[in-house]
Parts: C-alpha cells; sequence; structure tokens
C-alpha cells in the first residue's frame, strides 16, 4: 500500500496475536484466519508485532512470514496495515525494518534502544538510520510506559524535528495537561493512546487506538469508535462500562497475580472468540488458563452489551 500521512493514520487499530501450537511453534493457519476475521470486521487497520504479538520472542524466518502474510492479505483487501520492526537490538530492528519496508505497509513501528536509556544523540541518530531506511514509509513511536524512556511532549516534538519521518506515537496517554502539551508542541503526529481510553482520548485530542480492547470485539469496538465521532456522550457511557469491566476483571490478573499485559490481550481475545488464537503464551512467559475465559465471556457480554454484535 501507499506510505500513510499522519492525518491518515486514526481510529481503531487492531492488533495481531500468535496462535500457538503446544510445542510453541506458530499456528500459520490459524493464523491466515485470524487476519481475515480482523479484515471482515473492517477495522481501521491492522498492526503486527507490538508486544500482544510477542514480537521479542520470533526468529527472523518467523517474522518475515508472520508479516508477509499479513501484508499480501491486507493488499488484496485494501485493509491499512502497520508492522512493528522493534527488537531489543537496535541492530536486528534495522534488519527487521528493512524486511518491513519491502512489504510496503503504510508504517513501520519501533521502539527506542531499550537496553539503556539513550540520550537525545543517540536518539536522534538512531532514528535517523532507520528513517532513512524506510523512506518513504513513516515511522511510528512505540513508547510504552514500561520503556526506559517515556518520552515527553516537548521531547517528541525535538526528535520530530530531527527526523521528520516520524508520523506518530503509541502512547499510554496522559492528564488535561498532557494534552495539552502534545497538541502544542506536536500536531503534526498522530497520537495513539489505550483502547479502553479511546472516547475520553479522542475527546481530548487523540487520533485512536492501537486497541487492546478491540480483542474483545472488532467489531464491535469499531462501531464504538463511529459512535465516538456521532454521539461522544453516548460513547462516554460505553467507555465507563469498559473501563468497569477491564478494572474488575482484567486488570488483577496483572496487579495480583502477576501476569503479563500480553497475557491479558490473549485472554480478552478468548474471552471475545472471534477467533481460534487460544491464551498460550510463548516461553518463558505463563499465560492465563482458557477457562478464565470461558468464565469471563457472559460477565462481559452483560457488562458491556454494545461491543458485541
Amino acid at each position: 500500500m501507499l506510505p500513510l500521512s499522519h492525518k491518515e493514520i486514526h481510529g481503531n487499530w487492531a492488533t495481531l496475536l500468535l496462535p500457538l501450537n503446544e510445542d510453541d511453534s506458530i499456528n500459520y493457519d490459524k493464523l491466515s484466519e485470524e487476519i481475515d476475521s480482523l479484515i471482515a470486521a473492517n477495522v481501521n487497520g491492522i498492526y503486527s508485532n507490538g508486544t500482544a504479538g510477542e514480537f521479542y520472542a520470533q526468529s527472523e524466518e518467523e517474522f518475515e512470514k508472520v508479516n508477509r502474510m499479513l501484508a499480501e492479505k491486507c493488499e488484496r483487501a485494501g485493509m491499512p496495515f502497520q508492522i512493528g520492526a522493534s527488537h531489543m537490538s537496535p541492530q536486528i530492528s534495522l534488519q527487521r525494518l528493512k524486511v518491513a519496508a519491502s512489504l510496503k505497509p503504510g508504517a513501520i513501528q519501533i521502539i527506542l534502544p531499550d537496553w539503556f536509556p539513550a540520550n537525545n544523540s543517540t536518539v536522534i541518530d538512531f532514528l535517523k538510520i532507520m528513517a532513512e531506511a524506510a523512506d518513504p514509509i513513516g515511522l511510528i513511536l512505540y513508547n510504552p510506559p514500561h520503556a526506559k524512556r517515556v518520552l515527553k511532549p516537548q521531547e517528541l516534538a525535538v526528535l520530530k524535528s530531527a527526523v521528520p519521518s516520524i508520523i506518530g506515537v503509541k502512547t499510554a496517554g496522559g492528564n488535561e495537561e498532557w494534552y495539552r502539551e502534545m497538541n502544542q508542541y506536536v500536531p503534526n503526529i498522530s497520537v495513539f493512546i489505550p483502547g479502553h481510553f479511546m472516547a475520553s482520548g479522542i475527546k481530548k485530542g487523540a487520533h485512536g487506538s492501537y486497541s487492546n480492547v478491540a480483542l474483545l470485539s472488532p467489531r464491535g469496538i469499531q462501531r464504538w469508535y463511529e459512535i465516538i465521532h456521532a454521539d461522544i456522550n453516548y460513547a462516554l457511557e460505553i467507555e465507563k462500562k469498559i473501563l468497569k469491566f477491564m478494572n474488575h476483571y482484567i486488570e488483577p490478573y496483572i496487579t495480583e497475580k502477576g501476569y503479563p499485559n500480553h497475557a491479558c490481550d490473549k485472554l480478552m481475545a478468548a474471552i471475545g472468540g472471534w477467533a481460534d488464537i487460544g491464551t498460550r503464551l510463548r516461553w518463558p512467559y505463563h499465560w492465563i488458563p482458557q477457562k478464565d475465559a470461558d468464565y469471563l465471556r457472559p460477565i462481559a457480554h452483560e457488562m458491556i452489551p454494545e461491543i458485541f454484535i
């Protein structure tokens, strides 16, 4: 597809998960069906190889096979897609980016050098090399709360000035002051926030979400995104229900039981049941049993019926 501008990156983008066999190998048949299901849900876009896609646990052969399948299916369907080229090694990340660029996504997601916090000059040098290899495709900075450096709006502005190819950022969002500063300092960057805050975030100036809650129901969360623009008050009421479900039934897996965030991503997909992905994570991370999804499914349907369509 043609490279996307920051103005074209908006809405509800669904993440690609890895269906795994019992021997930890990727089940490519189920992956193919998963991509088909996301395309059929008519989401604003699909992205691969975020944390939920277990980018850190893939071989380079697997990385290329997963993303080639995504690219071919999305191209045929006219579905916007992004590829995550992140890796803990900047050298491997650069090689992944070159592979990703050859598949012609709308944008490429990367993390900053992550073993040790990098200063601005190091970050800018890194981003310039990545931007040159990706050209003419723009870069999305994946800057989660657990990053070694969580960028402030003013810092993003410095990076954007030095590397104009930065067209978007995936963040945890922030308070009213954070949104004001983002709108002030980086108005020409697409700002994406967590899916369960999509309505309130868009109201404050965000552009969309690389959405975790889309895993509950890609089609339903796409409908919610459309409601945000048609009836923001109704959309905010739905957000309250989503937050109540997340706070009461999902967050305790992280805060009390010690599961990683992406275990909850697969749990939510299993609750939704829109694709046969399973809850298994690649070694060494522990996953949440399927029986928990079976227990939570009727609760989710009762608490937030608006998204299960």
